[in-house]
Order: C-alpha cells, then sequence, then structure tokens
C-alpha cells in the first residue's frame, strides 16, 4: 500500500483572527510544523487543501481547492479524496502541533487494503488526524451532496461499513490531539 498525505488548511480562523497557517509556535509557523511532520513519513505525495492556494505552500505540496460552498473539513477531505492517486489518504490538521511521528507510523502500520484508521477520544472520533481509504470516496461525495455537513456521522457509517477501523487513544496520546483555535491557546500550550 501507498499513501498520500494532506495538510487541511481551509479553515477560516474566525477565533484566531488571523490565519492559524502562519501563527508562530515555539518558532515556528504551524504549516512549517505540519509539513515538516507529514513528510518524516514518506508520503508519496503531500497535499494542502485550502479555500485558496496558501502563499506559503511549498512548490514540492500539491494544492486541493475545497470546492465552495465550503463545508468545513469534509470539504477539503472530500477534495482531497477525489484527487487520491494512492491507496490511502492520511489527513492532518494544521492546528494540531503536538501530533507526532510516532503516533502517525502506528497508525499506518494499522491501515489495511480498503480500511483506514480513525483515532477515538471517548468514543469521539478524530477525522482531522486519520487515515482514509481511497474506497471512501463515495460516501465523502455523498456527504457533501447532503444536508449534514459534520464529520462524526460520516466517521461512524465508514467504521460501520469496514471503511475505517476505530483506534482507541490512550490516556497518554490525548495531548497530541490538542489544536490551537485562539491565541490563548498558544497562551496556554
Amino acid at each position: 500500500m501507498n499513501i498520500s498525505a494532506v495538510l487541511l488548511a481551509g479553515g477560516e480562523s474566525r477565533r484566531m483572527g488571523r490565519d492559524k497557517a502562519s501563527v508562530l509556535f515555539r518558532g515556528k509557523p504551524l504549516w512549517q510544523i505540519q509539513l515538516d511532520l507529514l513528510r518524516k513519513l514518506d508520503p508519496s505525495e503531500v497535499l494542502v487543501s485550502a479555500r485558496t492556494d496558501p502563499d506559503w505552500r511549498p512548490a514540492d505540496v500539491q494544492f486541493v481547492s475545497d470546492d465552495p460552498p465550503s463545508r468545513g473539513p469534509l470539504s477539503g477531505l472530500a477534495a482531497s479524496i477525489a484527487k487520491l492517486r494512492t491507496t490511502h489518504l492520511l489527513a492532518l490538521a494544521i492546528d494540531m502541533p503536538f501530533m507526532n511521528e510516532n503516533f502517525l507510523r502506528s497508525s499506518c502500520d494499522d491501515m489495511e487494503p480498503g480500511c483506514g484508521v480513525v483515532p477515538m477520544i471517548d468514543n469521539c472520533a478524530q477525522p482531522l488526524a486519520a487515515i482514509y481509504p481511497r474506497e471512501a470516496d463515495i460516501d465523502f461525495r455523498d456527504a457533501i451532496a447532503g444536508t449534514d455537513f459534520s464529520l462524526q456521522p460520516l466517521v461512524r457509517s465508514l467504521v460501520e461499513s469496514g471503511k475505517l477501523r476505530a483506534l482507541a487513544v490512550t490516556e497518554h496520546e490525548k495531548n497530541l490531539f490538542l489544536n490551537v483555535n485562539q491565541l490563548s491557546d498558544l497562551a496556554a500550550l
């Protein structure tokens, strides 16, 4: 199996008050932290999904446009899976700076042909740090065409159909999923 990776950077950053991607965390912009992490996994291709092509996007990273009107992360995932040239898509949100290589590698080890992996914290899916199989494309297209744009029901459906396997996140790993939504979050972290 081969894998593609997408950095999800299509949010409006309303709570942040400015583009999250360029916010510095420990001296580096969030986009650079996350792309560096994805590159460590040596994916076949690296994509960035956003509403518009970001000026920070490196030349070796393919831009995937969130088709308007935006349906939040669902739009980015649907657009990325539709362009997938590999068997699986590893998705990572731009605002999870604590995610690490070990967790993502372990998730990659758990994927199977036609089946991805979604981390679960207390029965709540973490779809923005998950691996989706190419076979989920139809499910994403159906969700975009529907009226409920939340990822939780879609992920539950993918787990029930066997296209995703739920992966329990340990107490120690929960901090990997902390995200940065406001400038005050940076101060707290």
